[in-house]
């Protein structure tokens, strides 16, 4: 059984920062991807890393602001945020896959997370 907790959101000003964990319980993940949902849009890809070479995808609205990590030994994985805006209030996701996908366009994950908010505030 896998189980993926989100931690991490919160409220932040515009500018700033936040860092968004993610801990993997049950199977050590190929892929992990986040993912967030803005109220009345639907989910989007935001990022996501491949495990083992730590090969890293960017959906172009965050490019240069995010960083996607993980950290093997803790099953862990993290998404840093820089120069936040406002549109990327969202509630974010967390999703792993237990296989390698390359090049990643952040399809087709296998277990979610529940979400967690991040709002961002002008």
């Amino acid at each position: 059984q896998v189980q993926l907790v989100e931690s991490g959101g919160g409220l932040v000003q515009a500018g700033g920062s936040l860092r968004l964990s993610c801990a993997a319980s049950g199977r050590t993940p190929r892929s992990m991807g986040w993912f967030r949902q803005a109220p009345g849009k639907e989910r989007e890809f935001v990022a996501s890393i491949t495990w083992s070479l730590g090969l890293t995808y960017y959906a172009d609205s965050v490019k240069g602001r995010f960083t996607i990590s993980r950290d093997n030994a803790k099953n862990t994985g993290y998404l840093q945020m820089s120069s936040l805006k406002p549109e990327d209030t969202a509630v974010y996701y967390c999703a792993t896959r237990d296989r390698t996908v390359v090049p990643d366009k952040g399809l087709s994950f296998d277990y979610w997370g529940q979400g967690t908010q991040v709002t961002v505030s002008s």
